[in-house]
């Protein structure tokens, strides 16, 4: 049997393990009080019950709905990246499928963290619930994220998909995190940053999947152009502690990388979950768990384990 390929280079891809796309909490349960044995016999029984929607569904979810808006060029991929054995794995796939998720691509570890394969399938962004394979990923320099526990509400009218981003760590390096750390000063931190204004900083771990997503803005651009009537799906936004005169550098640093969010928040050291209560992102990355707060604990959150505020 032949199965025409299509090359992965040319997609945008984005890796999910199960336990960020589906809530595998009862699962995870049995196989730590009950041990493998046990849990394979309970995926076996319950095979054709859809495990219930994760943290990582809505935004999953609406990222692929970017292949319908553009059946053409089908620009999108989901690669499930699973520690699960082919076996166990079946009751994830046949979930894939009850939801209609155009998931077709997978690799399963059989008890090994998936995370080296990230660049094989030419993922800019790894999403899991288990923070060691994670801190692995970004230790190894591949775009990674931890999936918090949160509510799931995945509201099936509301098709935009908002993704926020911190920036210092995220989005660019931690260069201007590690000089405040050094003395937890704001003022030598502005003064740096003031400095180093036209100067761009260097990519973070998910500048990749930044620039990707805005490469996704401009198609929907050119669309809505051709046909004004069109609805765009993205929205994305930098939600950041700096305030002037540092922010800057931030609009200097996106401006080298041709890139543009639609909305950005310099709040100087204000609460971001009074923002993200307003804008409802389906995923907020930082790499401060500090700030991956919300007090509904209704907001999809990710921690990015990257650079010296992760090493203090």
């Amino acid at each position: 049997m032949s199965f025409i390929a299509y090359p992965i280079e040319r997609k945008f891809v984005i890796s999910v393990a199960s336990s960020a796309l589906f809530d595998l909490s009862e699962s995870h349960e049995i196989y730590i009080t009950k041990g493998v044995d046990a849990y394979r016999l309970h995926q076996e029984e319950h095979i054709n019950t859809p495990f219930p929607k994760g943290v990582a569904f809505p935004f999953i979810r609406r990222f692929l709905s970017i292949n319908k808006a553009f059946p053409k060029q089908s620009p999108v991929e989901v690669v499930l990246l699973s520690r699960n054995s082919p076996e166990t794995g079946l009751r994830v796939f046949r979930s894939i499928r009850h939801y209609g998720l155009d998931i077709t691509r997978a690799g399963f570890m059989t008890g090994r963290s998936p995370h080296e394969y990230v660049p094989a399938f030419n993922a800019s962004l790894f999403l899991s619930a288990n923070e060691e394979d994670v801190q692995m990923a970004i230790d190894a320099n591949y775009p990674a994220g931890t999936v918090l526990p949160s509510k799931v509400y995945d509201d099936e009218i509301d098709g935009e998909l908002r993704v926020a981003f911190d920036f210092d760590g995220v989005v660019a390096d931690d260069e201007a995190e590690t000089v405040y750390k050094r003395n937890n000063d704001l003022n030598e931190f502005q003064a740096y940053e003031t400095e180093k204004q036209s100067i761009p900083h260097q990519p973070g771990p998910l500048a990749d999947l930044f620039k990707k997503l805005s490469f996704m803005q401009k198609l929907e651009e050119k669309r809505r152009k051709e046909e004004p009537e069109y609805k765009k799906i993205l929205r994305i936004a930098i939600v950041t502690a700096r305030n002037a005169p540092a922010h800057e550098r931030v609009v200097t640093t996106l401006k080298e990388w041709g890139v543009s969010p639609d909305e950005s928040f310099f709040l100087g050291g204000m609460q971001k979950s009074r923002i993200l209560t307003v804008m409802k992102p389906h995923m907020f990355f930082d790499d401060q768990r500090s700030h991956l707060e919300s007090p509904a604990g209704d907001i999809p959150m990710v921690h990015v384990p990257f650079g010296i505020a992760n090493k203090i």
